[in-house]
This record gives C-alpha cells, sequence and structure tokens, in this order.
C-alpha cells in the first residue's frame, strides 16, 4: 500500500496551557475520521509564542501527546513548542509514532528574525520513515528558504510538512511558495497554520504537481487528505505532466553553489544589506 492520510488541524488557540483543548480536538477528530493515520497541528499551538512557557524536553505536552498517539494509534506532529535547552531556547516540533514514541525533534533551523528574538537556529535536518514512505518536516519560516526543502528532498523527503503560526499579511506569499516549493521539489507539501490572535488560518496541502488539494478558509477547519506516495515517486520518474524533471536535473548538473559555504555568503553581495533587525522607519 502506498497511501498514508494526514489530517491538518487549523485550531484557534489563546495563550496559555491548551493541551485538554487539543486533546479533545484530536480524539473527535479520529472519531470522526477512523481512517486517518496522523494527525498535524500549528506551530506553537500548545502554549501560544510566549518564551515564558519553554521547557526543557522531554515536557508535559510531549509526554501527554505521546500518550494520546498511543491511545489512539495516531501519528503526531504537535506543532511545536519552545524548548528550553541549557541557555538557548529553540522552536522545536516532536514526531510522535503511533506507539506513543518520540522518534525526532526537529529544532526550527530558521527562527522568525528580527521579530522572533531570543529563539537560536537549529542545525538539523529531519526526515523520519512510516509505513508508506519518508516524510520531512520544517517549521513556518523555513518555507521561505528553498535551500531547506531541497535538502530535506535529497534526503528523501515525498511529504513535506510545515506547521505555521502566521497572522500577518504575508500568508498569501507564502501560499505561493507552498506550491511553487511542492512542484520544484516534486513532492507533497502540508502546512498547517493557527487562527485567533496569531494566525490567520488558510493552511494549505498541496500536490506533487504544484495543484491545491484543499486551502482552508479563515475559520477552525479539519481537513484530512489521503496522501498517495505512488504519486510522488511516478512524477519524479515522468517528470511533472511528463515534462520537467527538476530534481533529476539538479542531480546530474556539475555545477557547485559558491553560497553552500557560510563565509562565502557573508562575503557575498549580500554583506551590503545591512544588519537584521526591525525597520525604523
Amino acid at each position: 500500500m502506498s497511501h498514508f492520510s494526514i489530517a491538518g488541524m487549523q485550531l484557534s488557540l489563546p495563550c496559555g496551557d491548551n493541551l485538554a483543548t487539543i486533546g479533545q480536538e484530536i480524539k473527535n477528530t479520529k472519531k470522526r475520521f477512523p481512517w486517518v493515520d496522523m494527525i498535524v497541528l500549528s506551530e506553537l499551538c500548545t502554549y501560544g509564542p510566549e518564551k515564558k512557557y519553554a521547557s526543557t524536553l522531554p515536557s508535559k505536552a510531549e509526554k501527554f501527546y505521546c500518550d494520546l498517539a498511543k491511545e489512539l494509534n495516531i501519528w503526531l506532529i504537535p506543532g511545536s513548542d519552545y524548548e528550553l535547552c541549557d541557555d538557548e531556547i529553540f522552536n522545536t516540533t516532536s514526531v510522535i509514532n503511533n506507539e506513543g514514541v518520540v522518534i525526532e525533534r526537529y529544532r526550527k533551523i530558521y527562527p522568525f528574525l528580527p521579530y522572533e528574538k531570543g529563539v537560536s537556529c537549529g542545525q538539523d535536518f529531519v526526515v523520519f520513515d512510516v509505513p508508506q514512505g519518508r516524510i520531512g518536516v520544517a517549521i513556518c519560516y523555513d518555507l521561505w528558504f528553498p535551500e531547506v526543502s531541497r535538502e530535506l528532498t535529497c534526503l528523501g523527503a515525498e511529504v513535506l510538512i510545515y506547521p505555521t503560526l502566521t497572522g500577518t499579511i504575508d500568508r498569501e506569499v507564502e501560499l505561493s511558495m507552498a506550491k511553487s516549493t511542492a512542484v520544484t521539489n516534486q513532492c507533497y507539501v502540508i502546512a498547517v497554520n493557527g487562527l485567533g490572535d496569531y494566525g490567520n488560518g488558510k493552511s494549505i496541502i498541496v500536490s506533487p504537481d504544484g495543484s491545491v488539494i484543499h486551502q482552508a478558509g479563515i475559520n477552525k477547519e479539519v481537513f484530512p487528505v489521503e496522501i498517495d506516495f505512488s504519486v510522488v515517486r511516478r512524477n519524479r520518474e515522468r517528470g511533472i505532466h511528463g515534462l520537467g524533471q527538476p530534481l533529476k536535473s539538479f542531480r546530474d548538473n556539475p555545477i557547485k553553489f559558491s553560497y553552500n559555504q557560510e563565509t562565502a555568503r557573508k562575503n557575498s553581495a549580500l554583506s551590503k544589506l545591512g544588519p537584521l533587525e526591525v525597520p525604523k522607519s
């Protein structure tokens, strides 16, 4: 079988402990759609974007989600939480399998600087296997950097999942990015946004040919979809509509990109852009 069902949960949640509310929503979703294999939540949904809730892992919330995943026999990507590690804070998402085990943790590589102050950059890319195929995970602003999605794709990801928390006018831009990321990497892209005080919804699921499977509105919504990994493999084998085969071209082209090295980036024309700070006027 090549099918794996994923449900996104677009919820309106306040700042504070939302565990009980989220837990009930997950149970309701599994009861309504018993065939769903995985549920994905939005970025920082459990406590909101307040660093005062940062905690070391495994945390109370992570243990709660592990118990729930085991009880319901479901995979969970419960958005993300602020993780406290020594004297640093990371924006971290846990990947929990249907046996209630944390199999991966991903730290957001590109915090939303200069606005997401005090959050350190993760260093590791995360992919993981479900019985039907391989999934990559990143968080919100990571979508703006094609290098992240391309690295995950080169690691074998066939589905890219982005827990997201965007409440600003650039959400429409992100929808375009989700579509372009899907088609340039010939994979599914699932970006689940929050609602309420911090998010403006419009979660999206995109197919490997760049077409939109579903785009949510601006209200609470649960949207399950059946992912077919064979569609990804067929698309990558034959090309998009039997035409462009970008991953093979990327693989076979001998060019070396200088910007892949940190020193090269810092010494490039980008050095003239000035400091990374909030505009003052």
